[in-house]
């Protein structure tokens, strides 16, 4: 990948970060021919927490030409999902839904890496081990500039291009130049912790478990059961299973990072159902891992030359697993704005502003539902309820039979009635069951 390369001085975008947002914005405008140079501050393959991608994912991956990379990795199809939620056990499976092609357990490292790899091969230029600095974007062509690692030494070195997507993740570089990223309210606030383990038995659609050497002929779910501070999740993958606890932030901070390890560890070992998952397993101590600050966003997210996109735009508590999922729609979207204004500069600034609002839809939207909050604090009531409108009825199906799992489906309905929408809950298509085969 370019490794060996000079880097350009001149591009007509610079994308700050290799994950899924910077890959898939990258390949989609590489694809129209558009000049795109990626930054990204790691080495791939790197670590990073297990995915569970829902069905949605697809149409995305075929818009930046990854979906044959993907078929051919081979990656964990699953039926569908479990929850235990306050004691009641349901299920939903993706193919009553109409959907024909499969939901995926990901090891994330991997899957991140073939989207790089498409980036390329669509001919966007991907330099890993170099990190941006700053991107001054009072000029008339924004300057990047960045701190190149490849070598061993770090060198400093800039770009000049038209337009600056960051798709940094979690650190945000635009956010921090801007001083516009915001915390959730407190009492919405969540740190995650996780990690792998061999050999867990997992969960499949008909509530029993199997060991881990069959989770190629019997499609696991993913698995989530609440427990008195938080919830917990398990995706079973190919060589080891990911699993994490997401808590109230307040629980954890009075802990040091090898006290939560302990506390991580000590609540599997009790959760319901999931100590008899993990009773044999090993636990993978170099894989522990964990995210603070857990849900927040950007009060400033594009403009006339600047995007900013995946979590380096907001991020919320990943229960719907929307996370990727965001990452492929503001990619979508910002590809579209930029090409536009490419072919016409003066309208650039209405193509950012109209793609900030689509950003802020869709984030707008996994809030209000995930957190159960409505307006303010960043979450933009109007363009919720104009998101909706949008979403293909099968999809918003399967959302309500997902927040039904997790009884939030009283907020997903008053968000839809709110939209003019008509559901019922007897419309969704969440199954109860008695008990588990564990």
């Amino acid at each position: 990948m370019f490794t060996n390369a000079d880097i350009p001085g001149r591009c007509d975008v610079v994308v700050i970060g290799g994950g899924p947002a910077g890959s898939s914005v990258a390949a989609l405008l590489a694809k129209q021919g558009v000049e795109v140079v990626v930054l990204e501050k790691v080495s791939h393959p790197r670590p990073q927490v297990g995915e569970s991608l829902i069905p949605h994912f697809w149409k995305y991956a075929d818009q930046t030409g990854a979906s044959p990379l993907i078929e051919r990795e081979g990656f964990v199809a699953k039926a569908g999902g479990i929850a235990v939620w306050n004691g009641k056990i349901s299920r939903i499976a993706f193919s009553e839904f109409g959907f024909t092609r499969p939901a995926l357990h990901v090891e994330r490292d991997v899957f991140d890496e073939l989207l790089l790899k498409n980036a390329e091969s669509q001919g966007a230029k991907v330099f890993q081990q170099v990190a941006v600095r700053e991107a001054d974007l009072g000029l008339d062509y924004p300057q990047v500039k960045y701190l190149d690692r490849r070598g061993g030494d770090a060198i400093e070195g800039s770009i000049v291009c038209r337009f600056v997507i960051d798709a940094s993740g979690s650190s945000a570089l635009l956010a921090g130049q801007f001083k516009s990223k915001r915390l959730v309210d407190s009492r919405m606030r969540f740190l995650s912790l996780w990690g792998h383990f061999k050999n867990s038995r997992y969960v499949a659609a008909d509530g029993r478990s199997y060991a881990a050497t069959e989770v190629g002929e019997v499609k696991p779910v993913t698995f989530v059961t609440s427990f008195e501070d938080g919830w917990i999740w398990h995706i079973a993958m190919r060589q080891y299973t990911s699993v994490g606890l997401v808590i109230n932030t307040d629980k954890a901070r009075a802990m040091g990072n090898e006290q939560r390890e302990g506390f991580f560890l000590d609540t599997l070992k009790t959760a319901p159902y999931i100590d008899k998952l993990l009773d044999k397993a090993e636990y993978l101590p170099d894989f522990f891992s964990q995210r603070p600050d857990y849900s927040y966003y950007s009060t400033r997210l594009c403009g006339e030359n600047f995007y900013c996109i995946g979590d380096a735009a907001s991020f919320v508590d990943p229960i719907y697993s929307h996370g990727v999922l965001n990452a492929f729609y503001n990619a979508s979207m910002t590809a579209l704005a930029i090409t536009e204004s490419l072919k016409d500069p003066s309208y650039r600034v209405r193509h950012a502003q109209l793609c900030e609002n689509r950003i802020r839809q869709f984030y707008g939207f996994s809030r209000s539902l995930a957190l159960g909050e409505f307006g303010g604090d960043g979450v933009d009531s109007e363009l919720v309820r104009r998101f909706m409108r949008q979403v293909p009825p099968v999809e918003l199906e399967l959302m309500l039979a997902a927040s039904a799992m997790s009884e939030r489906s009283e907020n997903f309905l008053r968000l839809a009635q709110d939209a003019g929408l008509s559901l019922h809950p007897t419309r969704a298509k969440a199954h109860f069951m008695e008990a588990l085969a564990l």
